[in-house]
């Protein structure tokens, strides 16, 4: 251990702890000589007045749309904007983000401006995306919306990096813990990271310094909101038991007094398989952070972790049964660690230092966990976790020395507004909407019964105040949060991509498992024994696997969107993998690309020789042909057009084929390659988009958009091919990596590099997304083969 931490961690903690017992006394003072009460009840007669409308009949008609639920995201921003409420409801938001997140005082008329000027732009945004048709996701909450944004910062690289980095987390989230709340932690951390590099920037920051300064805040802000999955959420979590929970911490502590992550060592358990890759990940974003601090704040960063970390633990280590828990062991902690996990955020920056801020920021932090203990009491209770409302429940009764947490959350804003920040008319109007809104979202929740029987045991001791707050809840109007809409909006996102993601890959496996069992080409008595060869030569090709993606698309399609019979198109699904498959043939000759092997076993041609392969290909060919003659359910005109359509494609991936080997050691240009993929690659996938489409008689604008589609996608997935190539791992791929160098063709790693190729992947990404807005049919499982095709690795 490097001995200047480990010598200093008992000198680190014991201030702080000093610092949180004198306010924790400040705050006991006032509750029990009552002093917070009477400033409340005068700050809420000021409050409500900006809060208690008195409607007539005829105003209430006259107002228009009926206010919608805010769970109904489009139409609550719509109604919001509407009725005139969408400014000031961004303002208290923002307002609230900037005192809790930055540590701002809402009086400086410089965190007003920056306020504003936030607001001006999120509101533009939100009445951009919002007057959409499409309210599948808002903007903002898609992967091409990042992407757009940082295309827009000129930070790229990091958003590609940091989107990479949450779906590697997402994958490694333990069973035991709430995966959509662990991402969504992760998002919010990184978010806020990057809100405090943004306010320090204003127009006059030179472009290339605010890229690098965003850059640099969302691998920060990753590499710091990993903990909160990773440490907080898995510690708390059953995913390790008592032992493993120990010996866990026991490796966080040393990192933090050492400055060096120790080796994970043997690692046993139900998660054996998932904490090697925890383990890889925090120690990559301990060494970034620790490698991005100035010398003159390494020790800081290292102080503030500890602080953080020692008071989680001291908490987290606590029990339910144990009744001889003082005031002091349930506030002090708390008051650290809250305080503590946002001092941090500006320690990671290695931001230089701010006494206002610290100040405010560590008196600050209480309001907001006893905000979050009281929305999380009960599911807290069940698991047995203490906080100052758990064990209040269970205790009150036998200790009279108890400190009732409500009193104590109303004492604490009390102290925030009028000592803390000098009785500021902006501070109290927003901590006040927080805290009625905090109380309207549990009623809601809970029911009025189970509401009103909380405040029989909470707010009994006093009653004055308390009738003040209840008249407050129910009467009460503009108190809702935009973070509040977001972080529902996101919770729900996740859980629905997450409940979506499953069912693709269950309908990818179910249906290539029907596929699989279609494409066996059978051969009959009689026929001739050359002709038989060729067929023994075409199943070895067609079983051999492969991901079926072609036949897979159409039938979705066919039977998910056209509702075309599912038994009526399987001619269509095989003729799309015979002639898939004998494009793969031809492409392994040794004129062409020379291939040893496909899906892991020998290439046709070296199965038996290359005549036997060209004869393949053809067959093959010809049986998709007659498979599309034989869809004898479907309209003639409809079937005539699809095989037309048909073999103009197949002409076209021929002439695709052609270009490719005429360039061979020839350097192209992007849009050289571009064409030679689209007719390559991009074909085949229109064409298990627009064959069913073309039976089902569909509109020529909708087929216009699958082609468009089908253009972006079909690049995006021949770049990933390309640097699979270049990256990737046999065993994963079944075929040699390498092969584009080895036969010196152009790729789009040769013309851009592998970060270039990499960012012209993200941007077709993000235009096939966007051609989808235009399809007026459910777009859910091409957005997740966009998905997957970008993130496979084979």
């Amino acid at each position: 251990m490097r001995e200047e931490f480990t010598d200093h961690a008992d000198t680190w903690y014991r201030p702080h702890e000093q610092k949180a017992a004198q306010y924790f006394a400040s705050l006991h003072a006032q509750i029990k000589e009552k002093t917070y009460v009477a400033s409340l009840i005068d700050d809420f007669h000021l409050w409500k007045k900006n809060h208690i409308h008195h409607y007539s009949l005829l105003s209430l008609l006259s107002r228009g749309k009926r206010k919608p639920d805010s769970k109904d995201y489009h139409r609550y921003i719509q109604w919001l904007n509407h009725m005139g409420k969408l400014d000031d409801y961004l303002d208290r938001s923002i307002s609230y983000i900037y005192m809790r997140d930055l540590g701002k005082a809402l009086h400086s008329p410089d965190t007003q401006v920056s306020i504003q000027r936030l607001v001006t732009n999120i509101k533009d945004h939100l009445i951009r995306t919002t007057s959409s048709s499409d309210h599948n996701q808002s903007e903002f909450m898609s992967i091409a919306g990042v992407y757009r944004w940082g295309q827009k910062e000129n930070v790229e690289h990091a958003v590609i990096w940091v989107l990479d980095k949450i779906k590697a987390v997402s994958a490694h989230i333990p069973k035991e813990m709430n995966a959509e709340h662990a991402i969504r932690k992760l998002i919010k951390i990184i978010l806020g990271v990057i809100l405090h590099v943004l306010d320090e920037m204003d127009d006059t920051t030179p472009p290339v310094e605010r890229a690098r300064s965003l850059d640099e805040a969302i691998r920060l802000g990753y590499c710091y909101g990993l903990t909160y999955p990773f440490i907080d959420d898995l510690l708390d979590s059953d995913a390790l038991n008592g032992y493993e929970k120990e010996q866990y911490s026991n490796m966080i502590r040393t990192a933090i007094m050492s400055g060096t992550v120790p080796e994970l060592g043997e690692w046993t358990g139900n998660n054996a398989d998932i904490i090697p890759f925890i383990h890889a990940e925090l120690r990559e974003a301990f060494e970034y952070i620790k490698n991005h601090q100035r010398s003159e704040t390494l020790n800081t960063f290292f102080e503030q972790s500890y602080v953080f970390f020692h008071s989680q633990d001291i908490d987290r280590v606590k029990v339910l049964t144990n009744t001889s828990y003082t005031n002091e062991d349930l506030y002090v902690p708390i008051i650290l660690k809250s305080a503590s996990s946002r001092l941090i955020v500006r320690s990671v920056l290695s931001a230089a230092i701010d006494d206002g801020f610290d100040n405010r920021t560590f008196y600050y932090g209480i309001y907001n966990q006893l905000a979050d203990d009281f929305a999380d009491m009960f599911d807290d209770m069940k698991e047995g976790a203490v906080t100052p409302y758990t064990y209040y429940l269970t205790y009150r009764n036998q200790r009279p020395d108890l400190i009732n947490p409500f009193e104590m959350y109303w004492a604490v804003i009390s102290n925030l507004i009028h000592n803390v920040y000098q009785s500021d008319a902006k501070t109290r109007e927003v901590i006040l909407d927080r805290a009625i809104n905090g109380l309207k979202r549990c009623k809601e929740r809970v029911g009025l019964e189970k509401y009103n029987e909380i405040m029989d045991i909470f707010a009994s001791g006093m009653p004055e105040l308390n009738q003040l707050i209840q008249h407050m809840v129910r009467k009460a109007d503009d108190v809702d949060f935009f973070d509040k809409l977001v972080r529902d909006q996101m919770v729900t996102t996740l859980r629905n991509n997450r409940t979506e993601k499953d069912h693709f890959f269950n309908t990818i496996k179910s249906v290539r498992n029907q596929i699989n069992t279609l494409l066996h080409i059978p051969k009959h008595n009689g026929i001739p024994e050359m002709k038989e060869s060729i067929i023994d030569a075409a199943n070895y090709s067609l079983e051999s696997g492969g991901k079926r993606l072609r036949p897979i698309m159409a039938w979705v399609m066919g039977v998910n969107e056209y509702g075309l019979p599912s038994t009526a198109i399987m001619p269509l699904l095989r003729s799309l993998e015979y002639m898939h498959t004998a494009s793969l043939i031809f492409d392994d000759l040794p004129s062409q690309d020379n291939a040893s092997t496909r899906r892991g076993r020998p290439t046709l041609h070296h199965m038996h020789n290359s005549a036997i392969a060209e004869l393949t290909g053809l067959f093959l060919n010809q049986k998709a042909m007659g498979e599309q003659a034989s869809l004898n359910d479907f309209d003639a005109k409809a079937v005539l057009t699809l095989i037309q359509y048909s073999s103009e494609r197949a002409a076209d991936m021929c002439a695709g084929q052609a270009m490719d080997l005429q360039s061979k050691g020839k350097a192209l240009t992007l849009e050289q390659l571009n064409t030679i993929c689209f007719y390559k690659t991009g074909i085949a996938f229109e064409a298990s988009l627009v064959m069913p489409a073309i039976l089902a008689q569909a509109q020529e604008t909708e087929i216009s958009t699958l082609k468009k589609f089908a253009y972006h996608a079909g690049i995006a997935f021949q770049i990933k091919d390309d640097l699979l190539d270049l990256e990737g791992e046999q065993h994963l791929l079944g075929k040699p990596v390498g092969q584009d160098a080895h036969n010196n063709t152009s790729t789009f790693v040769t013309i851009l590099g592998k970060e270039g190729a990499r960012k012209e992947m993200w941007e077709h990404f993000c235009l096939a997304t966007e051609a989808l807005k235009d399809m007026p049919r459910n777009t859910t499982f091409l957005k997740h083969l966009l998905n997957y095709m970008i993130h496979r690795e084979s």
